[in-house]
């Protein structure tokens, strides 16, 4: 079957940034600045109160290097890293606003770009204003804006304030605005950074039932988001940036689940192999924590059980079935979800001098996916010996749903409830 035609092209590209120089928009400036430094004054030109190291004055920072990948028409490929990996750096570059350092881009088409709130308008230009203007950057004649004008004005939902200027816009407006403009305008290539978390949950469903219909109808989009379901409902492939380098591009559910499995990875496990540093007193110490799925194949997911296991030290408590641990599992808002311990479960363990293994399995298909914490504390007869808070935890990633919206869903667990269906009758209600 014949490939479709590229639309995008990167070679070894690299974007470099010189630490502490100040960009001068007229000659004049550079003269005052090569003048000033002659002198041994302060650069004239530095903005007052503005701290400039002069140990790190042109020093070299590469926002991206050595990056290549390539997109073809239809697909819909995302961008995932964690802040400060090279995603914007690469949208921007993609969307011409900044140049490469170094390689090529070869891109093929119109290209419409939301990046950042209120990019691309004219703040003392009307809604309406700014939808001819946008259009006409792209090339498109004011009839061709016109027979897409009541679209973009009824997508973007802000009907009454359409003829406002845009400086009076709040936020979520004006992205509101942006993308119905971006998205509407058909440019061959559609570049979406996260800012479509600005909107609310219906802006967001309608957003993404865009942009799937956009791939559907050809065109190529680029999409960044740290909503790793919106990225396994939406792209085929993605790319995965770390430290300005392509780390991994491919499937989305290979990239996606290796990228989740690295961010917790850290979190995960702690252990303390000398005894004097380990959380605890002479009585008892904690040696070591975990916190990993089960089965174990790396990367957590909604419908498998969490296994959560310690190993404990028994050092001088003489009677083991008095040692008593407590585990707290918390959320990311540091609400407790639940609390479990070892006696009201185990009842008879007998944790004697030694060192002692104890797990127990949180099960799948019941947290709300996020992120979670926990608390543990070890009691001997009743009192309270140490207690650690958010010792470790781990990253629950959303199941692949159904439907445009991919936002976060309320409540503290996600469990499946059993529905039924019947037909009836008028009279039997």
């Amino acid at each position: 079957m014949e490939q479709e035609p590229l639309m995008v092209q990167v070679q070894g590209v690299g974007k470099r940034y010189r630490l502490g120089t100040t960009n001068r928009q007229q000659l004049t400036d550079d003269v005052k600045a090569w003048t000033a430094k002659l002198l041994g004054r302060p650069d004239p030109t530095v903005p007052v109160g503005a701290a400039v190291d002069p140990q790190r004055i042109g020093e070299d920072f590469w926002a991206l290097r050595n990056v290549s990948f390539e997109v073809r028409r239809g697909e819909v490929v995302g961008i995932v890293g964690h802040n400060g990996a090279g995603k914007s750096t690469m949208l921007k570059l993609l969307s011409r606003i900044t140049l490469p350092t170094e390689g090529t881009i070869k891109m093929r088409g119109k290209v419409s770009s939301l990046l950042e709130v209120g990019t691309g308008f004219h703040p003392e230009l009307t809604g309406r204003d700014n939808i001819y203007l946008n259009g006409a950057i792209l090339g498109m004649r004011k009839a061709e804006v016109n027979a897409k004008l009541d679209e973009i004005i009824a997508f973007s939902g802000i009907q009454h304030h359409i003829d406002t200027p845009v400086k009076r816009y709040s936020s979520g407006m004006r992205v509101r605005l942006g993308f119905a403009i971006a998205a509407h305008l058909e440019p061959e290539i559609l570049i979406i950074d996260e800012v479509l978390s600005v909107g609310d949950a219906d802006f967001q469903r309608k957003s993404m039932g865009k942009m799937k219909d956009s791939a559907a109808s050809g065109r190529t989009v680029l999409f960044v988001s740290h909503n790793m379901t919106a990225m396994r409902s939406l792209c085929s492939r993605v790319i995965w940036l770390d430290n300005g380098r392509v780390r991994m591009q491919g499937p989305t559910e290979d990239v996606v689940g290796a990228y989740l499995s690295n961010f917790t990875a850290d979190q995960t496990e702690m252990v303390w192999s000398e005894l004097d540093t380990a959380p605890g007193n002479d009585m008892v110490r904690l040696r070591s924590a975990r916190v990993r799925p089960d089965p174990d194949n790396g990367t957590f997911s909604w419908d498998t059980d969490v296994l959560f296991e310690v190993c404990i030290e028994n050092l001088k408590a003489d009677d083991g079935r008095h040692l008593n641990i407590n585990v707290q599992v918390l959320n990311n808002d540091q609400l407790v979800l639940f609390a479990t311990n070892l006696r009201e479960n185990t009842p008879d363990a007998d944790l004697g001098p030694g060192i002692h293994k104890v797990r127990f399995a949180i099960p799948g298909k019941l947290l709300n996916p996020g992120d979670f914490r926990f608390n543990l504390m070890v009691h001997y007869q009743g009192k309270l010996q140490f207690q650690t808070h958010s010792i470790i935890g781990f990253t629950l990633p959303e199941p692949v749903r159904k439907g445009a919206w991919h936002g976060k869903r309320a409540g503290l667990f996600q469990f499946p409830v059993t529905w039924q269906h019947e037909r009836t009758s008028a009279g039997d209600q």
